[in-house]
């Protein structure tokens, strides 16, 4: 039995009855039919269609839900994700969108009470990690259209693709909850399958010389590589890389509408930066015979994508950058087809010279307008189309990246408001300082919300988008986002990881053995307290004793042993830096 809503084009139910009973949990959408919807046995997890014999009496809970998420099998049964609350984000091609603020994994695993002291334990740490998927950030939905594929691909499906359910027009590598929709499509239960978007949308309302236009930010996260910023560097074998991220400009402006496409990701070698408690730790590249294979299925999968790829390396040009950007620049020489720059953003733009930019865009802006965007009239006509992409990255692919493709972003703007007359050939976004602060804060918010995704904070470096310069309110903010970046990397981020790999499909409980489970990440060693207060406590005594000392030899000596003490304890800490942190318990780096 399919369930489906009634329209040409197809549209989600948009606020469902959750009605919890003992033994299972009902939903279905508020103003249907009572027999429409479907159930969830709360000892195994079976869904079930609702018929006409289901009652709705003897609910022991009824509440207002507004999405499902999918389903999850772990070792004791089955949780349903269901979105609780929700808050309108603005429209993406008239279309309204959602941003999820709750959810809510539903617990099915009656059987859990049959299950090993082993397998409780494990079950135990698995809905830490469910916890944890609850307070995702950035994740965006439709009831009504489908987010994950850009204006350009848009125009190029077949008539009638509309009408299929939002999960069949996804594009799955944006899907942020695309493993836990199996078992949904199996039951054919299309009208309540809600696809996840992970990333940002962002809008803007301006008004350029009497021509109101609307601008609209959306970012999309791939899946294919999903983690955290120190667990998850660089490229897997496939060519997958952590942090990709396609962001959309598009612009809407008397009847025309603009799409501009920039993507970012993380150097596709394979390199790692393992958490030691240190502030950067060491840089590795890993040197594996398959490099070159890695570094061409990456840019090949690109290319098909979007045309003509030209790579832009913001990393510093010396230390471990230095020596990780040219192991990249020497593979990019294998491959003639895909313009490598290289772009020192410290050197030449420090903390405070956003216009030094422009640098760079006279060594890449000829080939950033040949490749263009996209453009369609009123009446849908295809005016001009993008052939090509640039594809940025600096080491994390957030702070240094997000103020370039700031940069590259307004200035294509300006050359789209010109085309249409908007704007005349001395005339520039930046001109009109209300809108252009409207547009900069636009940037640094989706700028935000990506680093939050992969770092745990808000992104450094943000005054140069809002503001072109540093402020000193913005260098302390800079200054305790990256002290939360440390904590959270060091002592937090293994949990995460987990997490992560757990949606992402990467883990699958029943096929990775419970048993291959390493010691819990995120439960440091005992040891580390103790070694934390005896480091403090070494540092105290010492410096009081070092005070005291020139009264007699017996202080002096004193200082010597406390001196000794908490030396002996930073080189253990130091020692065992990479077991004190929190590591992923479920999954390889690679």
């Amino acid at each position: 039995m399919e369930i489906v809503p009634s329209s040409s084009r197809f549209k989600l139910y948009d606020q469902l009855q959750l009605l919890e009973f003992p033994d299972k949990y009902v939903l279905k959408p508020v103003d249907s039919p009572p027999h429409h919807g479907f159930s969830v046995d709360r000892r195994d997890g079976n869904i079930k269609p609702l018929d006409d014999n289901t009652s709705s009496g003897n609910a022991t809970k009824v509440s207002t839900v507004f999405g499902v998420g999918g389903t999850i099998r772990l070792l004791a049964g089955t949780y349903l994700l269901v979105i609780t609350s929700r808050v309108e984000a603005g429209t993406y091609l008239g279309f309204p969108i959602f941003r999820v603020t709750s959810m809510k994994f539903l617990p099915c695993n009656g059987n859990l009470r049959f299950a090993t002291a082993q397998e409780k334990k494990d079950e135990a740490y698995f809905r830490t990690l469910l916890q944890a998927l609850e307070t995702t950030p950035g994740l965006y939905f439709s009831y009504e259209t489908d987010l994950t594929v850009n204006l350009q691909r848009r125009s190029k499906l077949a008539v009638g693709w509309t009408s299929k359910p939002l999960w069949k027009q996804a594009d799955p590598r944006y899907v942020w909850n695309w493993h836990l929709l199996e078992e949904l499509i199996e039951c054919k239960l299309d009208g309540f399958i809600t696809p996840l978007l992970q990333g940002s949308y962002q809008v803007a309302e301006l008004k350029l010389k009497n021509s109101p236009l609307v601008i609209s930010l959306i970012s999309r996260r791939c899946i294919r590589r999903l983690g955290t910023r120190m667990w998850r560097r660089g490229a897997n074998l496939e060519g997958d890389t952590a942090n990709f991220v396609e962001s959309e400009q598009i612009v809407e402006v008397n009847g025309f509408k603009f799409s501009l496409l920039q993507v970012r990701g993380s150097i596709p070698l394979l390199w790692e930066q393992i958490v030691d408690l240190s502030y950067k730790p060491q840089l590795k590249i890993n040197k594996h015979e398959d490099t070159p294979k890695v570094v061409q299925r990456h840019f090949h999968d690109l290319s098909q994508r979007y045309g003509e790829i030209m790579a832009v390396n913001l990393t510093d040009q010396h230390g471990a950058e230095g020596e990780l950007g040219k192991a990249y620049a020497t593979e990019m020489a294998r491959l003639p087809n895909v313009r490598y720059v290289s772009f020192d953003f410290h050197h030449i733009c420090g903390t405070t010279n956003f216009d030094n930019l422009g640098v760079l865009y006279e060594q890449i802006g000829d080939e950033f307008e040949k490749q263009g965007y996209f453009l369609v009239d009123a009446e849908g006509n295809i005016l001009e189309e993008q052939k090509g992409i640039i594809r940025s990255n600096c080491i994390d692919c957030l702070d240094r990246t997000n103020v370039t493709q700031n940069y590259m972003a307004q200035k294509s703007l300006n050359l789209q408001l010109k085309r249409i007359g908007v704007l005349d050939s001395t005339e520039c976004v930046s001109m009109f300082e209300d809108d252009y602060t409207k547009f900069r804060t636009m940037w640094a918010e989706q700028g935000d919300e990506i680093s939050l995704q992969y770092a745990g904070t808000y992104a450094l470096k943000g005054d140069l988008v809002r503001y072109g310069k540093q402020t000193v309110s913005g260098a302390i903010k800079d200054g305790i986002s990256a002290m939360s970046r440390y904590y959270l990397n060091n002592f937090q981020d293994g949990v995460r990881q987990d997490a992560l790999d757990l949606i992402s499909g990467r883990y699958t409980v029943g096929t990775n053995s419970p048993s291959q489970l390493q010691p819990i990440g995120g439960s440091q060693p005992s040891f580390l307290p103790v070694a934390s207060a005896l480091l403090i406590g070494g540092v105290t005594v010492t410096s009081f004793t070092i005070h005291q000392a020139g009264r007699n030899t017996q202080q002096y000596l004193a200082s010597a042993l406390w001196a000794g003490v908490t030396a002996g304890v930073v080189a253990v800490i130091k020692a065992n830096g990479r077991h004190l942190c929190s590591r992923p318990r479920l999954c390889h780096l690679i």
